[in-house]
């Protein structure tokens, strides 16, 4: 797997050090392509080009957020979709649609294998998912969908956000607002999935689920650090295998 990384970000450089040590821990080599910041697209999509072209290397995988001055979308759309472990490119997320797909998008993968290691249902089940992102909120409705949930999705212009949530058997946060659903906004015995990662002005990480309050009424809750995090990184190792595996079947 080849990590691409621009720039300098603080965030972005813990996470790429967190793949690269899951990548030596299940044995998948991995090259790190760090960038300067003024890297200019036309460059890091030369990069790219060069990257699907190599038949050593079966995902490519290109840290977000980009510069400003570079378009994601490009390099998105850029990655070849047969090493698109990330599964961001529009080939992966319409047969994420339809329900026939080899990638995944990492952090739902990792929230659906969570549901399911725990024994919990989907069919027939409210799920309500907060959050609207194409990286996370979209894709997780479909996959809660395709387990015939009954999905709703919310975002910042949903009229009454507690009154929806209240209703949801399945809640997934995934918002980017520390603490935002409370505990009076939780039904009693819900499942409570919290995929955000907020840093305080006091340095402690909280997610979009106020925890304690929120734990008092859920049947599971994910904590935050060390909830969804790691299976976000699980699933992409699973995503690079899963890679390996469509490009070495015919030799």
């Amino acid at each position: 797997m080849a990590v691409v990384i621009v720039g300098d970000d603080p965030a972005s450089r813990i996470y790429v050090n967190n793949k690269k040590k899951a990548c030596e821990y299940v044995g998948i080599r991995s090259e790190e392509y760090a960038l300067p910041k003024e890297t200019t697209q036309e460059e890091l999509l030369a990069l790219i080009e060069k990257l699907n072209a190599d038949e050593g290397l079966d995902g490519i995988l290109c840290q977000l957020p980009l510069p400003k001055h570079i378009d994601e979308k490009a390099v998105i759309n850029a990655i070849r979709p047969d090493k698109d472990v990330d599964a961001f490119h529009p080939v992966n997320v319409g047969k994420i649609m339809i329900g026939d797909y080899d990638f995944l998008p990492c952090t739902p993968a990792g929230v659906m294998e969570l549901i399911y290691e725990s024994g919990i249902d989907i069919q027939g089940k409210e799920c309500v998912v907060v959050g609207r992102s194409n990286i996370v909120g979209k894709p997780m409705a479909m996959l809660l969908l395709h387990d015939h949930g009954t999905v709703t999705i919310c975002h910042s212009r949903t009229k009454d956000l507690a009154e929806t949530v209240r209703r949801a058997d399945i809640v997934v946060a995934a918002v980017g607002v520390p603490e935002l659903i409370r505990g009076d906004m939780i039904k009693e015995g819900a499942v409570v999935i919290d995929v955000g990662m907020n840093r305080l002005p006091d340095k402690r990480l909280v997610g979009d689920v106020a925890y304690e309050e929120a734990a008092e009424k859920a049947a599971a809750i994910t904590p935050v650090p060390g909830g969804v995090g790691p299976m976000t990184i699980a699933m992409l190792m699973k995503n690079t295998v899963k890679a390996a595996l469509l490009h070495h079947r015919d030799k």
